[in-house]
């Protein structure tokens, strides 16, 4: 045996290393066998100049990697920022709406400035053939598909590759993100749906009393002994909150007075003082102020639909588009006679959809509006 045969055969070229967002070795970007890189026969080539070509490929690479932090600060704001309130709301949409436009726009910008500026340009003229394709056509389009990835520059130019590959991935991740929101147990806004069921009006002052109510814009307490016209209308708001526009976009009522033979039995007397009575003036269709009053029908009418409701009535829809009544607050008196609330209302204000799927919310409406 000689030393010859000792010796370990030794590979003539190292066998190279793949890199991520590459073919395989041997195999091309459709992953068939490699084919040698050639120059397209195209007439009015112009080819970019190499230096401009590095700068610009690394002003891509800081588009795409923009866009990847972008990203990844959209799926960050959508668990941080939840919506419990509609402050808290609004700086949610800025949030997530600011992340997925730089995302999308560093991508966008990235994308562009790669083709204008890395890219070979030339004009191509494609004459019309029959729509069947033949082997000898397919093998075209591979070639030309793998020709137009070499002038591109994505297999050559790594920094674009691995930085358009990690920009791409968290945006994937976007769509999965935004389809949690389906399940309506789980999604952030079921939690503000909820504060939108309840009003100041169920709580109390500093001192423990409870809420009074004032006249919007003056903020005088009333005095039912005051408010004794019958037909007489007012705007009024929770006392201590006449500049919350928070709580009085939920809890701003109308006061009308009756003569006690007119209250109807939709109305809830046990709810009135003294021929009082106190509805929301949020409109059940989209939430607009229904506050216009007809004294001689008793009808509240919201002048933006037209929806019409029977204050005599339990404030139930007559005519428009609204799908239930204007819920009742009840109302009486403190020590001094001003008028108070007794409690929050027993469904939510505001358009229907609130309460929609709330099973505890039209319990109370069966048991609070008979």
């Amino acid at each position: 045996m000689t030393d010859n045969e000792h010796e370990i055969e030794q590979p003539d070229e190292r066998v190279p290393k793949r890199v991520i967002g590459t073919p395989a070795p041997g195999t091309s970007m459709l992953g068939t066998a490699e084919t040698e890189e050639v120059e397209r026969d195209v007439p009015g080539v112009t080819l970019q100049d190499e230096a401009k070509a590095r700068k610009a490929e690394k002003i891509v690479a800081l588009c795409f990697t923009i866009t990847f932090l972008a990203a990844i600060a959209f799926i960050i704001s959508y668990v941080v920022f939840q919506v419990g309130s509609p402050e808290a709301t609004g700086t949610s949409t800025f949030a997530l709406g600011t992340s997925l436009t730089v995302a999308i726009l560093g991508l966008a910008v990235g994308i562009v400035i790669w083709v204008r500026q890395i890219m070979p340009k030339y004009s191509l003229v494609q004459e019309r053939h029959t729509m069947a394709s033949e082997e000898d056509d397919r093998e075209v389009v591979s070639d030309t598909f793998v020709q137009g990835a070499n002038e591109s520059g994505f297999v050559k130019r790594k920094l674009l590759r691995r930085t358009l590959l990690l920009a791409a991935a968290p945006l994937g991740l976007v769509p999965l993100v935004l389809l949690r929101d389906l399940d309506n147990s789980k999604m952030p806004g079921a939690k503000f749906n909820k504060t939108l069921r309840h009003t100041v009006w169920g709580g109390t002052t500093k001192e423990g009393k409870p809420l009074r109510l004032v006249v919007e814009g003056t903020g005088q307490p009333i005095r039912a002994a005051d408010f004794n016209s019958p037909g007489g209308i007012l705007s009024v708001v929770p006392e201590g909150y006449e500049h919350d526009l928070n709580a009085l976009a939920k809890a701003t009522l109308i006061l009308i007075k009756f003569r006690p033979e007119e209250i109807k039995g939709g109305t809830n007397r046990n709810w009135t003082h003294d021929g009082i009575v106190a509805y929301s003036k949020i409109c059940t269709h989209v939430g607009c102020p229904a506050a216009l009053y007809e004294q001689n029908t008793h009808h509240i009418l919201c002048p933006c639909h037209q929806s019409t409701f029977d204050a005599a009535d339990g404030a139930k829809v007559i005519f428009g588009p609204a799908a239930r009544p204007l819920p009742q607050l009840p109302i009486t008196v403190d020590a001094e006679g001003y008028l108070i609330a007794k409690g929050d209302f027993p469904v939510p204000p505001g358009p229907s959809y609130w309460e929609r799927g709330d099973a505890e919310a039209e319990a109370r409406s069966k048991g609070g509006q008979a």
